[in-house]
């Protein structure tokens, strides 16, 4: 899942990790959308095992507001927005967080455009969720995707 709503693009200059004063945040509307898409998620009967997220604040509080479960910071999951350089560690290291996972697990990874670009070719909107599997040789197949 894209983070939910949170205005503007990237993060100020002065953005430091774990200080959510300096960092792009969500607004009340980002807000609402991360409790609707959980509220959303539990009507479809869906069970999370795992909420993964960015150590990034607007990640944090969508994973926390989806009330899904346990949240757990993933630093594979942080954006790589301002050092792209990062992205092919990134992504594998996700990928293979994926493929350690117990046989028919439900995890929710909440995280950034990029890295979700990186891993599936998609440039998914505020919000959106991007169903994937892993298949049989560890590549990752898009299933579908949730509109906010």
């Amino acid at each position: 899942m894209r983070h939910a709503i949170a205005p503007g693009t990237g993060d100020p200059a002065n953005f430091r990790l774990g200080d959510c004063t300096t960092q792009r945040n969500l607004d009340e509307t980002g807000r609402d959308q991360a409790r609707r898409t959980g509220d959303r998620i539990r009507d479809m009967g869906v069970e999370i095992d795992l909420v993964l997220t960015s150590q990034w604040c607007r990640c944090v509080d969508t994973a926390t507001l989806l009330g899904l479960g346990n949240v757990e910071e993933e630093p594979a999951l942080n954006s790589f927005f301002g050092d792209r350089s990062t992205e092919p560690e990134q992504t594998g290291q996700t990928i293979e967080r994926l493929a350690n996972l117990p046989d028919n697990t439900n995890a929710m990874l909440v995280t950034h455009q990029v890295n979700i670009t990186a891993l599936t070719g998609i440039y998914p909107r505020s919000g959106e969720i991007i169903l994937i599997k892993l298949d049989e040789n560890g590549d990752v197949e898009t299933l579908g995707r949730l509109m906010p």
